[in-house]
């Protein structure tokens, strides 16, 4: 393997629960009620907001109630993120990780499906410009389709100058390890940040789980 593209929502930052309580509270002002654990793990994670405020409504929105609603579910979110500060860190061992691949020269970058407004923060919290060229990272400019489409896999693996077969993708999400498959990813590293590690045994293309960065065999590189 060449290079490595991460997912980042429950992957590099375990903050699945963190967005799974703001758009719980957010879905009561959209519909009434709260998401259940099955709507967010079938609908919620890995989609971009737009896909997941029509399920929500029950209809497609036009882009000024998406821009709206989005901006208000995301801020409560950071607030959320900012008022529990013992969540706010990257993923066990994963620093030490990128400290690695930096080290060496490894091709990398972010692949998520969250828009600029959370993307500008994670930067900031995280000092993620320490790893990652700032320029190389994808995320959900309202173009993109949502994961399990394979448009963003691809798009960040020519951001490194590499064919999807040459790439690792570490994921959490179903619909994002469906988008690394389709977009023909050579490594699908699923990590289980929220899951148990035998929801991932069955799912197809998965070639390794791993509960911690650590647990990546680095001689899988090209060094």
């Amino acid at each position: 393997m060449k290079g490595i593209i991460f997912d980042f929502n429950g992957t590099l930052f375990w903050d699945s629960q963190l967005h799974l309580d703001a758009w719980r509270e957010y879905s009561k002002k959209l519909r009434g009620t709260p998401f259940t654990d099955e709507e967010m793990l079938k609908y919620m994670f890995g989609r971009t907001n737009e896909d997941i405020i029509e399920y929500a409504i029950g209809k497609k929105p036009d882009k000024n109630m998406v821009e709206q609603f989005a901006q208000e579910k995301e801020a409560e979110y950071r607030t959320m993120c900012l008022e529990r500060p013992d969540e706010m860190k990257l993923a066990p061992h994963a620093e030490e990780f990128l400290n690695f691949l930096k080290l060496h020269n490894i091709p990398m970058t972010i692949a998520t499906m969250s828009e600029w407004c959370n993307v500008e923060f994670y930067i900031k919290e995280f000092q993620l410009e320490k790893w990652f060229n700032l320029e190389k990272i994808v995320y959900s400019d309202g173009k993109i389709p949502g994961k399990p489409a394979p448009d963003i896999y691809k798009i960040a693996a020519k951001n490194l100058g590499l064919d999807p077969k040459d790439c690792i993708v570490i994921e959490d999400a179903l619909s994002g390890i469906q988008a690394a498959h389709n977009a023909g990813i050579g490594k699908i590293i699923a990590i289980a940040s929220r899951e148990p590690i035998e929801f991932y045994k069955d799912v197809e293309g998965v070639s390794q789980i791993i509960t911690d960065f650590d647990q990546i065999d680095k001689n899988i590189f090209k060094l």
